[in-house]
Parts: C-alpha cells; structure tokens; sequence
C-alpha cells in the first residue's frame, strides 16, 4: 500500500471557553408591559446604598478587569447609554457608573460550541525567526451560543522541517472599534441591481437612482443622509419610497470599517458580527494574500454572512490586520457560500472560484473586486467521496505549474473529504489536473464531534516545497497535515 499523500502532525487547536467579550445587553420587553424594564433597572441601581455599591464595584473591577481590555471603560460606555433614563446623570458616583454598567453588560463566550475551518497565509512580521521558519497568520471560524459565528486568529510558526507550532493564544480577546466604511457609487448601484425587494420590477428606481446621481463617486451614510434630506418630495412621496429609502439605508450601513488597539497581538482580536445580514454569523473567511499589479500587498478574505434566512458572501480587507474594511459584494456570482479569491490579478482581471449552484466548482471575474460576472463551470462531482457536492477548500495558490485548488467533496453519510485540482495559469478556466483520491479524509478519531464525519479547511500555503493544510476537524478543533508538494504536482498531473 503506497504512503499517504498527505501526514497529519500530532498537533491541534480546540475551542477555548474562556475567550469571551463582553457586550451591551439590553432586556427584552414583555407585551402589554407598561413601563420599560430598563428603566426600572436603572431606578433599582439608584436606589442601592452607597456603600453596597462601592463593594460591589471593587468586586466587579477584580473578577472582570483581566477577562476584558479596558473593562472599566466599556463600563462606562454601557452605562451612558442606560443613563438616559435619569433625569440628572450627574447623580451618578463613579461606582454606582460601574454598576450600572454592568447590568447591561453581558459575556458572550465566542468558542462556546466549537473552533473550526482555518485558513493560513503569511503573517505580515516576520522577524526574529531561525532559519527555515515561516510566521503565519491562521484565521478561525469560532462558534458560540446560538451558533453564531465569529472570526478570530492563532499564529503559527512553520518549521524547521516538518513542525508547526501554534503559538499561544493571548487573552484578553477585543472587538475593536466599529465605524461606516465609505462606498464607491457604482458599487452602491451594483448591490441595488441584485435586490429584487427594491422595486416590484426589481433593480433600481426613480428613487434610488435619482439619489446615486446625487452622491458623490465616494460617499458614507453621513453623505446618504444629506442627499436623502434634499430629494424632491415627488419622489419621497411615491409609492415604494419608504421601502426604497430603508434599503438604501441598511444597505450602506452594511460596510463597515474594524480598528484593534495597537498594543493587541492577532490572537486577541475577533471579528464579531455588526451588519444586519451578518447578524446570524460570520463564516468560514478564505484568507488571501493579495499582491497588486503595482506590488502593493493586501490581505484579502471573503466569508459568509449569515442573518438567519439567507446567506451572502462579504469582502474583508485589511493592509496589517489590524485594521479591517468589510463590504458586501454584487453580481450573479455573490449569492451563495464559498467564494474564494485569487491571490493576484489574471489578465487584468480579479478572479474567484464559487460554487453558485450548490454542487459544482465555478470560476467568475469582476473588474473591481466588487461586482462578480456570471459564473462558469469549471468542476464537478466525479468520484464517490463528492457524489453529493463539491467546492473549493480556499484561494488558489500559484505553483510553477499551475493553480492548486484544494477541495472539499461530500460523499455517503455526508462525510466530507480535502483533495484537489490544478488549473492552468492563464486560463483558470480549464483543469489541467485532479486527484482520484482524497488528501485527507476523517480518521476514525476523526469522526465525532459538533458536526460528524467532516475534516474542511478554508485555505492552506506552501512552505519550504510542502503544502500545509490546517484543517477544521468536525466543526469543534483544528488539526494540521502537510504533504510534499512534488509528489502532489506530480499526482495530480499524472493520466487519468
């Protein structure tokens, strides 16, 4: 029996509980309720003795300080917006702030149920490593409660040789600072096109496209809001104006832009989610690292948002990843999960592979990285262990003799399976290579565990001539394979 393609290493990465945030938390209102359950918290807060909440503050400060960076001041922040309800919020003591606070803070554990689907690319520091080393940056599909997905970070270091190190993550973890992302107009119109809700024909509107005429070639919501307050009546008044006007609204309020402290390192940061259609979960991000036709490097990902009825897929962009920019994109190819990125233009174009029938693995391009043309078929299901579906495993990487593309297939019993296919490198279209068998598929102490019988991964690199293939082991931890990228090629360029 010949020697596995792919070895897995003794190492792993499992689900951390004590990685929590700590968010606003607001009660919900009963019907028929006649007074606002915040304000009679914020009455019962005022009315505890002063000593009690002197105490009570201390103890806060020392059970939560280290669980949470800046705890005192996310306090604080929580509290201003409850002190809404006082008449004189001068009344409040920098304890009793604390308290308040705190009963509209709650933790929010981000790897509850389970950490899965890694994807790897070069870490953007590289220093004070040994010879034959490579840092890493490892993203992270992290799943809570109410399987809710956020991404978060590890870092590796590569080598030497055959090892792979996961460096210990910090704590701890941060969410960053939110703020609106600015939009390109044509981008805006794009997004327009594919909303069918925004007019009974669907596209864009008198309404909307009076308002895009309007807006500057580079806008936020701030400049949406004034060129809103100056539309003509006529239009405001027409019927399906509102409906218009509130897409537009939760449209442009989807892009967003994410800052961590500087004195963060990659672990620490999570990326939670903050636009409406991701309010479900952020999933599976397929990380790249993109190098411009002018040098320029950018790591780029997409991933899946998720609102709890449908899926769309989102661009992240970061030049250190430390400051992100999220977008949602357009066209026929953004509609279902599992689009991945090429790691550089291809003729002038941005490339992607998706899989926008749900079974086949199909290649699309867009002029701006934004706006994705019509997909076409590039593979699909041919072996057992993919006769249910297939899709990519994260971005093509670029060899001397073509795009590698790991893949996942689906097969009896829903198990999933890693392989691949290699494409050419000027026409991505067309397949010049396939396995006939898996890299990797469930071991037996592989098998049980959130979600049964899948080993997936969103991305994997080459290093010291071996792919390296973090992978997600049945949705609750992460192990890791390599595989001698010679004897891959040569396999996966072998007659069929």
């Amino acid at each position: 029996m010949s020697e596995p393609l792919a070895r897995r290493l003794p190492v792993e990465l499992r689900a951390d509980p004590a990685r929590v945030v700590a968010q606003l938390f607001i009660p919900g209102e009963q019907p028929h309720q006649t007074r606002s359950r915040v304000a009679a918290i914020v009455d019962r807060v005022m009315a505890l003795d002063e000593a009690d909440v002197e105490q009570r503050a201390a103890r806060l400060v020392n059970d939560f300080r280290d669980r949470h960076h800046d705890y005192v001041g996310l306090l604080t922040r929580h509290a201003a917006i409850a002190a809404a309800h006082l008449d004189d919020p001068a009344r409040l003591s920098p304890a009793r702030t604390l308290v308040l606070g705190a009963g509209f803070t709650a933790e929010y554990a981000t790897e509850s149920a389970g950490l899965c689907n890694p994807s790897a690319v070069v870490h953007p520091d590289q220093s004070d490593l040994e010879p034959g080393q490579l840092r890493v940056a490892v993203s992270l599909r992290a799943i809570g409660e109410g399987h809710v997905s956020s991404i978060g970070f590890a870092t590796a270091i590569i080598g030497p040789d055959t090892t792979w190190t996961f460096i210990d993550r910090d704590r701890p973890i941060v969410m960053g600072e939110i703020s609106p992302a600015r939009w390109s107009n044509s981008q805006l119109r794009s997004v327009l096109n594919d909303h069918t809700e925004a007019t009974a024909r669907g596209g864009v509107d008198e309404l909307s496209n009076a308002l895009l005429l309007a807006l500057p070639d580079h806008f936020d919501s701030t400049d949406l809001e004034r060129v809103l307050a100056a539309a003509p009546v006529g239009l405001l008044s027409r019927p399906g104006a509102s409906a218009t006007t509130e897409l537009l609204r939760r449209t442009v309020s989807s892009a967003y832009q994410v800052e961590f402290p500087p004195d963060t390192t990659l672990a620490q940061r999570v990326l939670r989610p903050a636009a409406a259609e991701e309010s479900d979960g952020m999933e599976d991000a397929r990380f790249t690292r993109f190098i411009g036709s002018d040098g320029a490097v950018e790591y780029r990902a997409t991933y899946t948002a998720y609102d709890g009825r449908q899926v769309a897929p989102r661009l992240l962009l970061s030049a250190d990843l430390r400051r992100f920019r999220t977008h949602r994109l357009a066209g026929p190819a953004a509609g279902n999960k599992g689009m991945a990125l090429f790691p550089r233009l291809v003729r002038g174009r941005h490339l992607a592979l998706c899989r926008t029938d749900g079974e086949n693995i199909s290649l699309t391009a867009s002029l701006d990285g934004y706006t994705w043309s019509q997909p076409h078929l590039v593979h699909g299901p041919t072996q057992v262990w993919e006769m249910l579906q297939v899709g990519n495993c994260g971005p093509p990487i670029e060899t001397d003799r073509g795009w590698l593309v790991l893949t996942h297939g689906v097969g009896p019993m829903r198990s999933y399976a890693i392989s691949a296919i290699l494409l050419d490198l000027d026409d991505p279209s067309r397949v010049i290579g396939r396995l006939t068998q898996p890299l990797l598929e469930p071991d037996p102490d592989e098998r049980d565990g959130y979600v049964p019988n899948v080993v997936y991964t969103c991305g994997g690199l080459i290093h010291d001539q071996r792919l390296w293939l973090p992978y997600g082991i049945d949705d609750c931890r992460v192990g890791v394979a390599w595989a001698p990228l010679e004897r891959l090629l040569t396999q996966l360029t072998a007659p069929v």
